[in-house]
């Protein structure tokens, strides 16, 4: 496990981070297991999200931290102001702060090491939302704050707003980032700097060395080998139908041909090859994974060991 830190947290950040929207408190042990398992191959890092399953997921994080005794070693990554009923967008310091006291008291912890929020609503202006977090950075409540599906833009502006008033500035930002070109957006509001259209923000990031924790870093298992050319009509469920709209183009089909010839070379799988791919980018860059089971988890650590050249991500690219 490779690690690196963030301003404001006095922890190690695995630059691997283990999503949690999967876990469940209707599968309990499962999702003990897969939190096991990350923590014990060195994974520091959980990214959880007020909406993600109406917070069961939340819950079923806090009773892991409560019963393992391990919240000081872990840095939970909280986010609040995602999506409203029919995809409205809800971002305002009212929602900030109902969404972080509802997570701190879901989550049961004192405190939220990075916390983060979840959309972006261009009308809304960047000041009071500074403002707020921190005022909760202030009140204990939260370490580091920074934001997800922002553009790089946005965050600048909210970082004059900080510097102008001495205020607790945006420290880290969550876009969507894969080796898979994003076709159309998997949820409302969504941000990517994946690809052509996102060169602009990975210049941004990389002249700012500002941390981003990239979620979807393997296009939502575009690459685990389930998304076929001649099969996607046989996909039906909601996820996989998401992930068909977002990455099934024959650019994408390409591209995992040339991460599986590749891991066939390696010794490795495609979605290894296409989460070295991330890693080994020139971005101070972390790695948010959405593993479902123990081995997932486990494939995920050791596509850490795996060496790229820079001729190899060219030619994954396409280039």
């Amino acid at each position: 496990m490779r690690y690196g830190t963030i301003p404001g947290l006095d922890k190690p950040v695995s630059r691997l981070v283990q999503g949690t929207a999967m876990l469940s408190s209707g599968a309990l042990d499962n999702s003990f297991a897969l939190l096991d398992q990350a923590f014990g191959s060195g994974c520091t890092a959980f990214d959880t999200a007020r909406m993600y399953r109406n917070g069961d997921s939340e819950l079923v994080l806090g009773r892991w931290l409560e019963e393992r005794g391990n919240r000081e070693q872990v840095v939970v990554i909280g986010k609040g102001c995602g999506l409203g009923p029919g995809d409205t967008l809800r971002v305002s310091p009212e929602d900030i702060t109902s969404d972080l006291h509802d997570s701190l008291e879901t989550l049961g912890v004192d405190y939220i090491d990075l916390y983060l929020l979840h959309r972006d609503d261009r009308s809304i202006p960047v000041g009071p939302l500074v403002d707020t977090l921190s005022e909760h950075v202030k009140a204990g409540r939260v370490r580091a704050i920074g934001v997800s599906n922002w553009s790089p833009e946005r965050i600048a502006e909210a970082s004059a707003h900080a510097a102008d008033r001495g205020l607790t500035p945006f420290v880290a930002s969550s876009p969507q980032y894969s080796l898979a070109e994003q076709l159309t957006p998997p949820w409302a509001a969504n941000l990517t700097i994946s690809g052509g259209q996102g060169a602009d923000a990975r210049r941004w990031y990389a002249d700012h060395d500002f941390p981003v924790f990239v979620w979807s870093s393997l296009a939502g298992g575009f690459f685990s080998g389930r998304f076929r050319r001649d099969n996607l009509e046989s996909l039906t469920e909601q996820a996989d139908v998401r992930v068909i709209g977002s990455y099934a183009s024959e650019g994408n089909f390409r591209r995992l041909d040339r991460a599986a010839e590749l891991a066939a070379q390696k010794s490795a799988t495609a979605p290894q090859i296409a989460l070295a791919y991330v890693l080994h980018q020139p971005l101070n860059i972390f790695a948010v994974t959405g593993a479902r089971t123990p081995a997932e988890c486990a494939e995920n650590v050791a596509a850490m060991d795996i060496e790229l050249s820079l001729q190899e991500i060219a030619w994954l690219e396409g280039a």
